[in-house]
């Protein structure tokens, strides 16, 4: 068997295009930490520039040159795209850590409630709305309303936690509380982009189908735990080459396994996150493996990834500036106005309510992910993938900017939470 493989010019092409999408990645990235905002937001604005909202226009020739110089040239940078979005998911598993406060159980619960389920109603009414502009190629409505819902409520662990750590209140009752109701939110998010997925897929679904997706991912996690407890009993000390080769093979099988039973590669990756925290827990060890891995992906797959989502927006055409700023409008202020709501009952201060409603706005990576998911799937148009990361670039800078303002207006707010 012979393999067929792209010749060596295409190959150095391809090279030096992902050198220049990891360069522009890196050096927009570092320039938003400089002025403390999220390097996710730099790393997509280094992306933008080298695409269709600036060396597309300006430099059409070179542009072509580097990123277009040969028919599967896009296909080629896709499968770094997937890696990149496999990693992102894999890792933010593994991050999860799916637990109840009884002594916040109160406050969890009130915030879920309007940060999930409260703007997610409040956007039925907007659908039709955006439906001619923000509906994708095939056209399907309820795949689309799911997206649109799920783009509303949505909120970010990753780039919470990175505010958190930087300004040193993480495992404060605020950064606890935050976390775990981004946790459940984001599980029951990734349920509804995956019955999204399949009926995308499938062209339609019944309800029984969409009831037996959602037991089948509710039920994976109920089967890690058995499956934990059977490995744990079995394994031995195992090196870090056996460690890593077996996650990645498990990671590849599951996905296509998964792949098979309806369920899509993103889900499937945080999946196989959460099984290795599962089997191997959060010893000093298995910690030490997972951050040596995370540098590697957070210094190349992944910010190719964010590149490359930024290289297909496109803010110059098939955009609107209205639009944007309706759907912002209405998804930041669904989720505040219902965050801040829910909490009345608390007894918080009108400050604490605030840093909830605002928080809880910021999209960041898995925000990312639906705009990226869903416009493969071909479920939102270039538009509405536009907007949906562009609602995720400016929500997450400004829970992070109000968060250091709250800050140094009283550093020990978020520690007594009152």
């Amino acid at each position: 068997m012979k393999l067929i493989t792209l010749s060596e010019k295409e190959i150095i092409i391809t090279l030096i295009a992902l050198a220049l999408l990891l360069l522009f990645a890196y050096v927009f990235g570092t320039l938003m930490e400089k002025i403390k905002g999220p390097r996710v937001v730099g790393e997509i604005l280094g992306g933008m520039i080298l695409g269709g909202s600036c060396l597309f226009i300006l430099l059409p020739d070179l542009s072509n040159a580097v990123f277009f110089a040969y028919p599967e040239e896009g296909k080629v940078l896709n499968i770094f795209y997937q890696l990149g979005l496999i990693f992102l998911m894999f890792l933010s598993g593994y991050n999860t850590d799916i637990k109840v406060d009884k002594s916040n159980a109160r406050i969890i619960s009130l915030v879920f409630l309007g940060a999930t389920v409260i703007p997610m109603a409040g956007s039925i009414p907007f659908f039709e709305m955006f439906r001619e502009s923000f509906i994708g190629s095939i056209n399907n409505d309820l795949a689309y309303k799911l997206v649109f819902a799920i783009g509303v409520a949505i909120t970010s662990i990753p780039v919470i936690s990175k505010i958190f750590f930087d300004m040193g209140i993480m495992n404060t009752k605020f950064s606890n509380t935050v976390l775990t109701v981004s946790t459940f939110q984001d599980l029951c998010l990734w349920i509804l982009l995956n019955v999204a997925t399949k009926i995308a897929s499938a062209g339609e679904i019944k309800l029984w189908e969409m009831v037996i997706i959602c037991a089948v991912t509710i039920g994976i996690f109920a089967a890690i735990a058995l499956i934990a407890r059977f490995i744990k009993q079995v394994k031995n000390e195992w090196k870090p080459n056996t460690f890593y080769t077996l996650s990645f093979v498990v990671l590849l099988l599951v996905s296509g396994l998964l792949y098979w039973a309806g369920i899509n590669i993103m889900y499937s990756a945080f999946v196989v996150g959460y099984l290795i925290k599962a089997v191997f827990g959060t010893a000093e060890t298995t910690k030490t493996r997972m951050h040596y891995l995370e540098n590697i992906a957070f210094s190349f797959f992944i910010p190719v990834y964010f590149a490359l989502v930024g290289i297909q927006l496109n803010v110059v055409h098939d955009f609107s500036v209205v639009r944007f700023l309706m759907f912002f409008g209405i998804a930041f202020g669904l989720e505040f106005i219902g965050t801040w709501l829910m909490l009345l009952p608390s007894k918080l201060t009108m400050g604490t309510r605030m840093n909830f409603a605002i928080t809880m706005n910021a999209r960041g990576g898995p925000g990312i992910v639906l705009a990226t998911v869903a416009y493969s799937y071909n479920i939102i148009s270039l538009e509405f993938f536009t907007v949906l990361i562009l609602t995720t670039m400016v929500s997450s800078m400004t829970a992070g900017y109000w968060l250091r303002l709250q800050q140094k207006r009283d550093p020990e707010q978020f520690n007594i939470m009152k």
